[in-house]
């Protein structure tokens, strides 16, 4: 569900364009066109939505998952978390309502941007498996089916709605990229993708904390703004679904799961896409500088096996990707502005009802039209999430700071009296590793 919630189906799109993009003005200062080139777009590629974009979610994860769980207090909005902003105090309210305003408002923009992307983008392949023609038609339609499946999804709720889509939405991912690594040159695409991690490893902190005005920066820019957006989101979400996981489990979660499914997307649709540009199969470059993002897509799978088949596979792929986002932030958002649950799952028409605004907003960016446009909406949600991301980190530090309980040494451990309070997962996590939530010791000692 982490997955599925955070990524979306932009990874199934962009992970074949973006290096196309880079090639052509590499970073680093290479030549355009070199082999060098290519080996470092394809690592740019993947430093955009690597360890940098996951971790961006682990401060609000922790934050949530310590204040629901190690202080047994409800919060159902993200400013519930800030103990240093609680209380009847006017200025604290006041900055408690402008946190979850711009949680809201970033949530929107970066989903909405999301959609924005995609919709048009899964309407040209559907247009080139169906042909019918790719107006704004046949996009209103798929809005509708959208608007329909997400209907069913989240009337059902967390579990047996949003779980078995998610779980549906990696299978179908899977599936399709052992399809194409199959009839691919699976050598010379592993062989790339070990060159570009190693590029990666070699360059992550130049990439960091590059100041230099250029088209890949800007690049970099709108993917951090936009996982900005998603923070609030995810931190909410996968704080929910980790109780009884310590901190360190959720880190290499997100680190173990999250990173690699990336680079694995990366590894496949990008390699194989650098690999039709290097080899003169088809001149992708051409295709995305005076075409579309959706056309070099289509270019792309029409190099394959049962074209049409795989331009389905591929367009279904995408279609419950995005579905499975939408239904895990329309939840989360229902949650944030509802009055207090108790516990409880919100209604059905909060949920609902964040799904219409969702595809609404993002139906009136694909009537503006033009990725750019999208690109600045991201940038523009994402910026002011920046403030409340340290904040969020001071929140972390304060609370972790005066709860004594949660760092001491083994020999305090050894003291059976205290030892019975922690699980078997605590005495694992200790010497200043944090934890969420924890039961009685010999209850989960049994064998």
């Amino acid at each position: 569900m982490i997955f599925a919630t955070g990524i979306d189906a932009s990874i199934m799109m962009l992970s074949i364009t973006d290096p196309l993009q880079f090639i052509q003005a590499p970073p680093f200062g290479l030549k355009p066109y070199s082999d060098s080139a290519y080996i470092a777009s394809s690592a740019l590629s993947q430093f955009n939505w690597g360890p940098m974009a996951w971790m961006m979610f682990a401060p609000a994860a922790i934050l949530i998952g310590y204040v629901t769980y190690r202080k047994n207090k409800p919060t159902q909005k993200l400013s519930d978390n800030f103990s240093f902003l609680q209380g009847n105090r006017p200025g604290k309210k006041v900055l408690r309502v402008l946190i979850d305003f711009l949680v809201v408002i970033g949530i929107i923009g970066g989903l909405g941007s999301s959609i924005g992307m995609e919709v048009p983008r899964t309407s040209r392949v559907f247009s080139a498996v169906t042909n019918i023609p790719n107006t704004i038609w046949l996009q209103l339609g798929i809005f509708f089916v959208l608007f329909v499946l997400l209907g069913l999804t989240v009337y059902k709720g967390l579990n047996g709605g949003i779980d078995r889509l998610s779980m549906f939405n990696i299978y179908l991912a899977v599936v399709f990229l052992a399809l194409i690594l199959a009839v691919s040159p699976t050598g010379t695409l592993l062989a790339d993708w070990g060159k570009s991690l190693g590029v990666l490893a070699q360059k992550f902190i130049p990439m960091s904390t590059n100041i230099h005005p250029s088209p890949t920066q800007q690049d970099t820019i709108f993917y951090w703004g936009w996982w900005l957006t998603f923070m609030p989101l995810m931190g909410t979400f996968i704080a929910k679904i980790s109780r009884g996981r310590t901190i360190r489990q959720i880190l290499l979660g997100m680190l173990g799961y999250g990173v690699p499914g990336c680079f694995l997307f990366h590894a496949i649709l990008g390699g194989y896409a650098m690999w039709l540009q290097r080899t003169g199969v088809i001149d992708l470059v051409s295709v995305l500088n005076h075409h579309s993002q959706a056309d070099v897509i289509v270019a792309v799978i029409a190099t394959l096996p049962l074209k049409k088949l795989m331009l389905i596979f591929y367009a279904i792929s995408c279609f419950i990707f995005l579905a499975a986002t939408i239904s895990g932030a329309a939840y989360v958002l229902s949650s944030f502005t509802s009055t207090p649950l108790y516990g409880k799952e919100p209604s059905r028409f909060n949920r609902m009802s964040w799904v219409f605004i969702f595809l609404a907003f993002a139906f009136s960016l694909v009537l503006v039209g033009g990725f750019e446009v999208i690109q600045t909406i991201s940038v523009l949600a994402g910026l002011p999430l920046t403030i409340v991301c340290l904040l969020v980190l001071f929140s972390i530090y304060r609370l972790v700071k005066h709860d004594r309980e949660l760092i001491f040494t083994p020999t305090e451990l050894k003291n059976t009296d205290r030892r019975q309070k922690y699980t078997v997962e605590r005495k694992f996590a200790v010497r200043g590793k944090l934890i969420l939530s924890f039961n009685n010791y010999h209850n989960l000692s049994r064998p």
